[in-house]
């Protein structure tokens, strides 16, 4: 049974001051800590980057206090043999009383019954307590008791917290995501704190928490394993930029600030990609058979001339033909390197014929049985056509070096280029662009740059090594300057000079001059994963996993050779031409068996009323489904609102802005509707979107407008119409002009 006592709320005040105290004293010994680290022992001030890492350093911790203090304390158990512990969103020692904890954090095992405990298998806890908490007041005090005899708590099987988790289901949307760490159920919590080390794949259906058990499971795996993921990062893949948004307070209110949130169009460094392309080429572009497109194409770049090029050299012509030419490439392309790297294979191989052709030409002879061009002579030609301007830049044009952006620009623009690389006038038509596009890429081109950047040998991450070059160089040449300070002292420095006096290299060492003489970065792990194309990273969470293509995933693991995964989605919502449809043919050719899957069946987000209506296109989709069973009713049945044409965006935005629900509106609207309805709507604070950018966000209300468009407009338009559906919390309308698709006809 669940009761507030004003007793209790008394206690909780009490510890809860004391926790905010302890607190507030950590933060202020961090900002002392920072304000000591800015200045020398002597009071000067750090040089600049000393300063910037210090303060990268410090201000994530100064982070985590301020993102952990909403909600800081929310839980306690009190075990049956009277010890008590006391649950929050980050851990606190009480320094006053040693080997005291004042708060555990949700994540450490000790906390783990606060999630799991029922009446049924109650975990040794007598009593669940959960506290709620305003600023920092403590506004409700709800007891669970888990002994056998609580026959109310017994009913509602696995659901724990349960008075706290409807009251989170319930209360109006910010736009922004919340954390569910007071609220997570036992089904989730198995996955939060899963220790398998392949991928983990989490199916649910809509509103059955799976973003928000990925990020918490991202929370809690840096908790364990912090000295590892530290170092290499953990990367978030969402689906579009408004998602990112919405979780973007999530693993901060969590105190982790870490991570790296990204979309598939985001994972290429240095371009942005606008938009997607039509269906049908982003469907030609999620397949492998790209791949071949790609590599015909770069092998297109290195060019065997239909005529001989003539150049000048030391007076005489040099001519580079055919036979020269494809030598040197075969020589390069036997090598198996990528292009960039066998462009010195090439260069070396077709500079040792054109040296050998100048030799003979300027009187390799025999004279008395002995050659006048030694091979040292002919070396040393070799080398001076090497920095030779017009014979390296006749070799540039036949084997360039080349980027990524350049290769696949051209091909998507220039027929000639698709014509060389592939026959198919199908594949060519599809892809070929209109010159207007000329260097914009699209989402869908993100991952053929990728595949490129591999094929060709690029690597955005150059500039970081150079910099790290340029340290390295600053490194020497200040050990060089102390060794000579140190070098002009008398020989008998020991002797002659008080032992008191300091020298340069009693005051620094050369790390330290170098530092201050080369400007170190103080690039989080995050911030320089993003701009580092090859970067590894220790765990990789994929949400909406669904919508990834093959390519896709090619190019995400690459970024993740461990395989530790944590993979989210529903394949019932696919709704891309070159999604998945299942995770065994997406997974297996990169960890065979090495990956396990949960099922999350509880609908936290959609009312049953909703979620009946769903459930009917879900069947159309795929009869053997099984939809999310819905934890709550909401009072309120789908209204089906058929208008004439012409009354359409009116009548959408109508009701969208009715006052009998709180929170966030939305209408969700075939792609061709898009500008008509937003016209509609103008500039009040209710958002348009297609079905693909409503992925993985959530509703108050939601108006679905003419779902046979949804439907007709791809050939997943049921898996669109079915995600578009399970949006809303609270009220669903659909506005419709004409038939209603068959699954939601008996409505009409």
């Amino acid at each position: 049974m669940t009761q507030t006592t004003p007793d209790a709320t008394t206690a909780e005040q009490a510890h809860l001051d004391h926790v905010y105290g302890r607190l507030d004293r950590m933060r202020a010994a961090t900002n002392r800590r920072l304000r000591t680290a800015l200045t020398e022992s002597d009071g000067t001030p750090q040089s600049q980057s000393e300063r910037e890492s210090y303060e990268r350093m410090y201000s994530d911790d100064l982070a985590k206090f301020d993102a952990a203090e909403h909600n800081l304390y929310f839980g306690r158990l009190d075990l049956e043999d009277g010890e008590v512990r006391r649950i929050g969103r980050i851990g606190i020692l009480d320094d006053d009383a040693e080997d005291t904890t004042l708060l555990l954090d949700w994540r450490a095992p000790l906390a783990r019954p606060f999630y799991l405990a029922t009446p049924a298998a109650p975990e040794s806890v007598a009593v669940r307590r959960h506290v709620r908490t305003r600023s920092r007041r403590v506004v409700a005090v709800n007891d669970e008791r888990l002994d056998a005899g609580d026959l109310d708590a017994t009913t509602r099987g696995d659901v724990v917290n349960e008075a706290a988790l409807i009251g989170a289901l319930t209360a109006a949307r910010t736009g922004e995501m919340t954390d569910i760490v007071e609220t997570i159920q036992r089904e989730q919590d198995e996955i939060i704190r899963s220790s398998h080390r392949g991928v983990t794949v989490v199916q649910g259906g809509p509103g059955t928490g799976k973003t928000a058990v990925a990020l918490h499971r991202a929370a809690y795996l840096l908790y364990t394993h912090r000295d590892v993921l530290s170092r290499s990062g953990v990367l978030v893949v969402g689906p579009n930029d408004d998602f990112l948004r919405y979780i973007g307070q999530v693993l901060p209110s969590l105190g982790e600030t870490g991570v790296l949130l990204a979309t598939v169009g985001d994972l290429y460094p240095g371009v942005r990609a606008v938009g997607h392309d039509t269906p049908d080429a982003a469907a030609l572009k999620g397949e492998l058979d790209i791949v071949d497109v790609l590599r015909d194409a770069v092998r297109d770049r290195q060019v065997l001339p239909s005529e001989t090029i003539t150049v000048s050299f030391d007076g005489y012509p040099l001519n580079i033909d055919r036979t020269v030419v494809k030598r040197a490439r075969g020589r390069a392309r036997s090598t198996r390197r990528p292009h960039n790297r066998a462009r010195s294979v090439f260069v070396r191989a077709a500079l040792d014929a054109l040296a050998e052709q100048h030799a003979a030409r300027i009187g390799s002879s025999i004279v008395d049985g002995s050659q006048l061009l030694s091979s040292g002579d002919i070396a040393d030609i070799r080398d001076e056509m090497e920095h030779d301007d017009a014979i390296r830049a006749a070799l540039d044009g036949l084997w360039p070096h080349l980027t990524p952006e350049i290769v696949l620009d051209e091909l998507l623009h220039d027929d000639d280029r698709l014509r060389a690389a592939t026959r198919d006038a199908g594949v060519r038509r599809a892809l070929l662009r209109a010159p207007a596009t000329l260097g914009r890429f699209t989402v869908d081109d993100i991952p053929l740059l990728d595949e490129l950047a591999e094929i060709i040998g690029y690597d955005t991450g150059e500039d970081e090594r150079e910099e790290q070059a340029r340290f390295r160089r600053s490194l020497a040449e200040a050990q060089e300057a102390l060794d000579i300070l140190t070098g002009s002292a008398p020989q008998d420095l020991e002797d002659e000079l008080d032992p008191e006096i300091l020298m340069a290299y009693d005051l620094i060492d050369a790390e330290q001059l170098a530092a201050r003489q080369t400007r170190r970065s103080s690039l989080t792990t995050a911030e320089r994963a993003q701009t580092d194309r090859t970067w590894t990273f220790g765990h990789v969470i994929v949400d909406e996993a669904q919508e990834l293509s093959a390519m896709a995933w090619r190019m995400i693991m690459r970024r993740i050779p461990n395989r530790w995964m944590t993979v989210i989605g529903d394949t019932a919502q696919t709704g891309a031409p070159a999604g998945t449809r299942s995770w065994g043919a997406v997974l297996e050719p990169y960890v065979a068996q090495r990956w396990r899957r949960h099922d999350l069946t509880v609908n936290y987000r959609t009312p049953a009323e909703i979620m009946e209506l769903a459930a009917r296109v879900l069947a159309e989709i795929d009869p053997a489904a099984q939809a999310p069973r819905s934890i709550r009713r909401a009072g309120t049945r789908p209204e089906m609102r058929r208008v004439a044409a012409p009354d359409r965006a009116a009548a959408a935005t109508t009701a969208a802005r009715m006052d009998d629900v709180e929170g966030i509106s939305a209408i969700i609207v075939p792609d061709e509707l898009a500008d008509e309805i937003r016209h509609a709507a103008g500039d009040v604070d209710t958002r348009v979107l297609s079905v693909a950018d409503c992925k993985g966000l959530e509703f108050d209300r939601t108006v679905v407008v003419e779902p046979s468009l949804i439907v007709g407009q791809s050939a997943r338009g049921l898996n669109d119409l079915y995600v578009a559906l399970t949006r809303a919390t609270q009220q669903l309308t659909v506005v419709h002009t004409g038939s209603l698709p068959a699954s939601l006809a008996t409505d009409d």
